[in-house]
């Protein structure tokens, strides 16, 4: 039959109609659409085949007829048309795929920066930094796609610093960057990936100049200087601690009582704490210390007294395994900067959720890391010997003293501790019972 545009449309799908002009020329109705398709013999192995030609009604009856008249002339020939379009597209997928075997194998920046994370990274930093720097590097990456692909040999001293130069406005994320790739162009020349003579620019750029202004707070910027409570404002925050819920008022008073991280803290579990000889200890495993990548280091003994001890007593009890601060969270515990954002909410300035009416700290412009630094201050105040109190907070000593100085100063961290904590309750004006 002729092409009838009005019989076209009321076809139904499964449904086609021939051109009695153009034998094999069909228009063939689904539930996709309306196609011309040419039906035909192979001359190569007699089988029925058919070749989609296009689409009605994009595709008119005029140029399904030319392009039709192709495909016979081919059939003609003794070519298939279907065996040679399919053949088309094997070799258009290979081309495909050998181009993405060439780029994978092209070693390029984001190349080089996947074998420093994998080879490096991940094997000797904790989950928590591994992921947060992965965070940061693929970002980076992936806002400078350019930069991303180039070899990294071909990363000249312009592109090194006009890459830092679009971080300049966050100095401490500019640094970090800095320094992840200038350690990731060390690891590529120890693994011989890359020849010595590739420049390592991100060791010489910009040096002593990415630093940090300080935060912003009510309008003003407040400098980088390291906040340090006096004795009287430690006396009026212990005072003020039951204002806070139980879970921030435990966190911060041990942060107070034991000069510990904020992680250790969070992270403490029932099993690492026991009952000695001479009094109760909280043993930090050496994985969870931030030393724990450094040759020599050790668990951290963290001796429990006064308020600490009675904090950690009432959690153990109550959870009996596990986390003592534990969570409904990804990790089990309650993380960090829950306990800073819930010690923000209470500063004067502060204006998350205004609508939640709650006392407000009396003594402000401190966060929760502050206390272990205060904790350090004191301890020097009182007279301890600056080895021990060292020791107390979980530093290890440098240099050849590090490698010759072994001594734990158990005894020495009861002793001082007990002297912070019986110092704190001077403070705070009244005795611990």
């Amino acid at each position: 039959m002729q092409f009838d545009a009005r019989t076209a449309k009321l076809l139904q799908p499964g449904q086609h109609f021939t051109i009695s002009d153009c034998q094999g020329l069909r228009l063939e109705v689904s539930t996709k659409g309306r196609t011309w398709t040419y039906r035909y013999k192979s001359p190569v192995d007699q089988r029925m085949r058919q070749v989609k030609i296009g689409g009605w009604p994009e595709m008119s009856p005029a140029r399904a007829e030319v392009e039709w008249e192709k495909l016979r002339d081919a059939r003609a020939a003794g070519r298939d048309p279907a065996v040679e379009r399919r053949a088309a597209r094997e070799d258009e997928r290979a081309v495909v795929e050998a181009a993405r075997v060439a780029t994978a194998r092209r070693f390029s920046v984001r190349s080089l920066w996947a074998m420093y994370f994998e080879g490096h990274v991940e094997r000797n930093r904790k989950k928590k930094g591994a992921d947060e720097t992965r965070r940061t590097l693929d970002k980076v990456l992936d806002e400078h796609p350019d930069f991303a692909g180039l070899d990294p040999a071909k990363v000249s001293r312009a592109i090194a610093f006009d890459l830092l130069q679009a971080y300049i406005d966050t100095p401490v994320q500019a640094a970090r960057i800095r320094m992840e790739l200038g350690a990731a162009w060390e690891y590529g020349h120890d693994a011989g990936r890359l020849d010595p003579e590739v420049p390592n620019w991100w060791r010489q750029i910009m040096k002593g100049k990415l630093r940090s202004k300080g935060h912003v707070r009510e309008g003003e910027r407040i400098g980088t200087g390291k906040r340090v409570l006096s004795a009287e404002e430690i006396g009026e925050l212990i005072l003020w601690l039951p204002n806070f819920s139980r879970m921030v008022e435990d966190v911060v008073t041990l942060y107070l009582w034991t000069c510990a991280r904020g992680s250790e803290i969070l992270e403490m579990e029932v099993h690492e704490i026991t009952s000695e000889k001479d009094g109760w200890w909280w043993t930090i495993p050496r994985s969870k210390t931030k030393n724990a990548w450094r040759d020599g280091s050790t668990d951290l003994r963290v001796p429990l007294v006064g308020r600490a001890l009675a904090i950690v007593q009432r959690r153990v009890q109550a959870v009996e395994a596990g986390y003592l601060f534990a969570s409904a969270g990804g990790s089990g515990h309650v993380e960090q900067k829950t306990v800073s954002s819930m010690v923000w909410a209470r500063q004067p300035y502060s204006m998350s959720k205004p609508e939640y009416k709650r006392a407000r700290l009396p003594v402000t412009h401190w966060s929760v890391h502050d206390l272990r630094r205060t904790g350090r201050t004191q301890l020097t105040a009182l007279g301890c010997d600056q080895d021990v109190a060292e020791a107390v907070i979980g530093h290890m000593p440098s240099g050849i003293e590090g490698v010759y100085n072994r001594h734990r100063y158990d005894a020495e961290r009861r002793r001082w501790l007990k002297a912070l904590s019986d110092h704190y309750e001077n403070l705070a004006g009244r005795s611990f019972d």
